[in-house]
């Protein structure tokens, strides 16, 4: 049996009139919460909402996460995915209804669900199927010459985010945790790079027309936190370049039915630079390519990642999870690794083998950041 909880049916998503979903969150509607009795094993919180989106596949699935309120709407948490059972959380490899069951509530000191808020997000993400690829990163920047080339790496398969992280998705986050400033700086508000003006009662704005760029300005710490508070973390190294090249098999080493015809490929779309026949396949130095900043993610998705992900080339370089050591001062310079160039950078800078590398702390206008998660074998 089924109790709906009348006062919990929320509506929480407003989408712009034109372009793609607002801010890159995946179209969800219809949330409600419910009460399910069962036997034996207590009460259960329902969730059940439909994801209304095209494409979503095992391949190709969505990542939803919930956050909940107590103190109607003051402060929100992450429903961790572990808590959850039902086809409605974590990966989902099919559009329509869902539900969600919360069992044990009251290990969490709720006594009463009629007081809870839910908000429901979905990203869409690209599986990455297990295996070798060809790394062949420069680390530093190529600044260290005694490092060596990594050649060959094997990674288990994953997830990573379809797109950048937008300003829209980010802003978001902080209208529900930044109301103290963390996680926002004032150059978020340059209207060209960025676009996020904080107002004085704590809230966040995104300026008109910048929802679906990828947020900049931010540190190693301000994506991770972001990540947090969606249930994914930063790709390692290792990670984001199989997702820019493909591995040796693109349908990975467990299949083995699908070679990579371009294993080496200097650029994710193949080895033709960003311009080449007058064809711009990336957001990178200059204005040529339309855009004099960022540009909107998803702008040049003809050329894609073998698997499908946008702007692993140029818009912004990306943050990834993993530390450098440079020759001297090995695990002392705190130095994190970006991989993919941006808006501002050559075509040399935007390849498959640079890896600049920055303080962890620096908010740059050319950096951002994409989240992943484990696949499901």
């Amino acid at each position: 049996m089924v109790k709906f909880l009348g006062s919990l049916v929320l509506g929480i998503w407003s989408f712009s009139a034109a372009g793609p979903a607002s801010a890159q969150w995946l179209p969800v509607s219809d949330v409600k919460v419910g009460n399910q009795e069962t036997e034996q094993a207590g009460n259960a919180l329902t969730l059940d909402y439909e994801l209304k989106a095209t494409g979503v596949s095992s391949n190709a699935p969505a990542y939803v996460f919930i956050r909940y309120s107590r103190d109607a709407g003051k402060n929100w948490q992450l429903l961790p995915a572990k808590f959850l059972r039902g086809d409605g959380c974590g990966l989902v490899t099919a559009a329509g209804k869902k539900r969600v069951l919360w069992w044990g509530i009251s290990q969490f000191g709720i006594e009463d669900p009629a007081g809870l808020q839910f908000r429901v997000r979905a990203i869409q993400m690209v599986r990455v199927p297990g295996g070798k690829f060809v790394m062949k990163s420069v680390p530093g920047g190529g600044h260290d010459q005694s490092k060596s080339l990594v050649e060959t790496c094997d990674v288990p398969s994953f997830c990573i985010a379809k797109c950048e992280t937008t300003i829209g998705m980010y802003a978001d986050f902080l209208n529900e945790v930044g109301a103290s400033g963390a996680g926002w700086n004032p150059k978020m508000s340059n209207p060209d790079r960025c676009g996020i003006e904080k107002a004085d009662n704590g809230t966040y704005k995104v300026l008109p027309g910048r929802e679906n760029h990828p947020v900049t300005y931010v540190s190693w710490y301000d994506a991770m936190a972001f990540l947090d508070w969606c249930g994914l973390r930063l790709p390692t190294e290792a990670e984001w370049a199989k997702a820019y090249r493909g591995g040796l098999f693109l349908d990975g080493d467990a299949s083995k039915k699908v070679p990579n015809p371009l294993p080496e490929r200097k650029y994710p779309w193949g080895d033709q630079a960003p311009d080449a026949g007058g064809v711009f396949r990336c957001n990178s130095e200059g204005e040529a390519d339309g855009h004099a900043y960022t540009a909107p993610v998803g702008s040049f998705a003809k050329f894609n990642s073998p698997y499908g992900v946008c702007d692993m080339a140029g818009n912004v370089a990306e943050w990834t999870l993993d530390w450098y050591a440079t020759s001297f001062h090995v695990g002392l310079d705190g130095y994190r690794i970006l991989r993919g160039g941006s808006w501002m950078d050559t075509p040399a800078g935007c390849d498959a083998l640079a890896a600049p590398t920055s303080l962890p702390l620096k908010e740059s206008g050319i950096a951002g950041f994409r989240g992943v998660c484990d696949a499901r074998e």
